[in-house]
């Protein structure tokens, strides 16, 4: 049998209770969408707000998905613009 190896924790502590505090907030029916302004009902865009948050304030959290880090789209446009000459 081959022994499970035991990975490091994606989302620090400081995200969870960022999320917790979201979801409180939905529940409670005070949690607004940011541009609409309407109310949030869905829990899956309850988290999300609470990993935006988290991410913004620094906290342990993986990059959202389909969002590309600075370096890399730096790193195209450069060559993008090599290969154009």
């Amino acid at each position: 049998m081959a022994a499970k190896k035991k990975s490091a924790r994606k989302y620090g502590s400081a995200a969870s209770k960022s999320v917790e505090r979201e979801m409180k907030a939905m529940e409670h029916g005070t949690l607004k969408s940011g541009r609409s302004g309407k109310k949030v009902t869905n829990p899956r865009q309850a988290i999300a707000i609470g990993l935006s948050e988290a991410r913004k304030a620094g906290a342990k959290v993986p990059p959202a998905p389909g969002k590309k880090s600075a370096k890399k789209a730096g790193a195209k446009k450069s060559s993008a613009k090599k290969s154009s000459k």
